[in-house]
């Protein structure tokens, strides 16, 4: 009888839990929603590291895109195929690997010197699920021996599955903007190649080879170099 009352309880709590993490996970901005999963991950199983690696879909790779310890030098570095590695293999398989000790010395585990988590004992890793299959994966790990609970893994799979659609989201809106942005940057290199043109009796190849030539001698971007060139046909100081 006890027994089932502290299931019931643990149900209750992990409820709680999940309904907390609804109202929660909410941002369109990706490194924020990306964040957040980590401090979600981490108050489940008080890992010291959480590291979370999004799918590129065109390139069927895992690029990571969040840690708890700052590796602002290797995000979007990292990277793995579907199927390379523990974290490959859980996004492959939609299933949660939970190892309690010599992680590194699993048979699927691809080591990257670069990461310290890497040399860390305990390992779990559940995908991150949305209604049209894997979109990330979220890996914790303990510097120590950590014997996961069931509770534990089942509770990190199920955010897996909860914020999958949040995620997906997300991308779409980065994506989007990146397009946009893309768009908006070929408008101001044209335009700037038709002033030259113009201005120069120059052909298109010739405009775009002293953009190039200026954005190096300057140092400044291609984006920069089109702009100023743009203002100074505006105000006349090209003339």
């Amino acid at each position: 009888m006890n027994k089932d009352k502290n299931r019931i309880k643990d149900l209750q709590t992990e409820l709680a839990f999940l309904y907390k993490v609804t109202r929660s996970i909410h941002s369109l901005e990706i490194g924020e929603l990306l964040k957040e999963i980590v401090k979600i991950a981490l108050s489940i199983t008080d890992g010291d590291s959480c590291l979370i690696y999004i799918l590129d879909q065109k390139k069927r790779e895992l690029l990571l895109r969040a840690s708890k310890n700052p590796h602002p030098d290797l995000l979007r570095k990292i990277k793995m195929k579907l199927g390379e590695g523990i974290t490959g293999w859980v996004a492959k398989e939609k299933k949660p690997v939970a190892i309690s000790k010599d992680a590194v010395h699993d048979p699927r585990f691809k080591y990257f010197r670069s990461l310290p988590e890497d040399r860390f004992e305990a390992f779990l890793s559940v995908p991150i699920i949305n209604k049209h299959g894997v979109t990330g994966v979220i890996n914790v790990q303990h510097k120590s021996f950590h014997q996961h609970s069931k509770s534990e893994i089942n509770l990190l799979a199920a955010i897996g599955k909860l914020v999958g659609g949040a995620v997906e989201n997300a991308i779409l809106v980065e994506e989007s903007l990146a397009l946009k942005e893309a768009l908006e940057f070929r408008k101001i290199i044209e335009k700037a190649k038709g002033i030259l043109m113009h201005k120069g009796n120059l052909t298109e190849a010739e405009a775009f080879r002293r953009l190039q030539k200026e954005s190096m001698d300057s140092r400044k971007s291609l984006k920069e170099v089109s702009e100023a060139v743009i203002l100074a046909s505006k105000l006349g100081l090209d003339k």
